[in-house]
């Protein structure tokens, strides 16, 4: 009986030794901004347990938008960076930044909207002639979309980074900035109050059936972490699972933010359908290319060689 039992401790010994090595593997993560349902894949399954479950530790930085995402993950001061612009990424892969594609993040931009103060004059895109519109930072998804306003619609707007858009909201209101950006659950309850009117959306662009972001990282994370980012996508699909399939999701979300849990279920529901952010699929770039090469992000389209370089998306298993 004691040599049984001396067995039994020294298998829970070494389960526990096992489990903390695993809780060891620590991922550093810059995550566009904070607050978005697409962008808090890494918080909400932090707070569910999920990536502990893989072995995972994250430490997450929240920056003001694609643009400085994409800067930390350059400069190798994270490991990860969620949420950047997929125009972006391409720019930089090909001017030879160490920046590789680990998963689309969102695809169609249904949730980022233009917005103008209730009393202001501008009713339409078509009234933005020489008016200043909002959009993050540079070589994000807003500054794409915005792109794509100008050049679609034929407008001749003033693109101005504003970073956040709590600091946009501050710039709109205070009448330096005419049209201003947001994303849900930001700024809903502006618009229900009326204080704000929505004058488009990310989807009145080719950008509506286009991975407008991406999920990147550093190249010395996939030479040196494979194992740690194998485990990394398997937690973030089986977290999208469980913002989809379970409510308890919702409650997590809108105490992690202090928000109402009816807003945190319509920021889902009516702005986040899950084939959105389905991680397995970067689409679209037959469109994008031509458009990246005419506004000089990238000098040619990239040919398939450079695209399976640029993409290198964890298999399911």
């Amino acid at each position: 009986m004691r040599t049984f039992a001396r067995m039994l401790l020294m298998t829970a010994a070494l389960t526990a030794s096992s489990q903390l090595a695993r809780a060891d593997d620590t991922l550093k993560i810059a995550t566009g901004q904070r607050g978005n349902w697409d962008t808090s894949v890494g918080e909400i399954g932090t707070r569910a347990g999920i990536f502990k479950k893989h072995g995972l530790e994250l430490e997450i930085l929240y920056t003001q938008g694609g643009g400085e995402t994409q800067q930390a993950v350059i400069s190798g001061s994270v490991d990860i960076g969620i949420a950047a612009g997929t125009v972006g990424a391409m720019s930089a892969f090909t001017k030879g930044a160490p920046v590789r594609i680990i998963s689309a993040e969102t695809t169609g931009a249904g949730d980022l909207y233009w917005y103008v103060k209730a009393d202001s004059p501008i009713k339409s895109l078509s009234d933005a002639t020489d008016k200043t519109i909002a959009f993050s930072t540079r070589g994000s998804s807003t500054d794409g979309v915005v792109t794509a306003f100008i050049k679609e619609k034929g407008i001749k707007a003033k693109p101005t980074s504003t970073g956040s858009p709590p600091s946009t909201l501050t710039q709109v209101l205070s009448g330096q900035i005419d049209i201003g950006w947001a994303a849900p659950p930001f700024g809903l309850d502006q618009l229900d109050k009326k204080e704000i009117r929505v004058i488009a959306s990310g989807n009145d662009t080719n950008f509506k059936g286009q991975t407008v972001r991406v999920n990147i990282a550093n190249l010395n994370t996939l030479k040196d972490k494979k194992d740690a980012l194998l485990r990394y996508m398997k937690a973030y699909r089986e977290t999208i699972e469980f913002m989809y399939g379970d409510d308890k999701a919702l409650d997590i979300y809108s105490s992690w933010l202090g928000i109402p849990l009816a807003i945190a279920k319509r920021t889902r529901d009516e702005f986040f359908p899950k084939s959105a952010l389905d991680p397995d699929k970067v689409v679209g770039l037959d469109i994008m290319m031509p458009d990246a090469v005419e506004l000089k992000f990238i000098q040619a389209p990239l040919t398939p060689e450079q695209i399976k370089e640029l993409i290198q998306i964890p298999p399911r298993n």
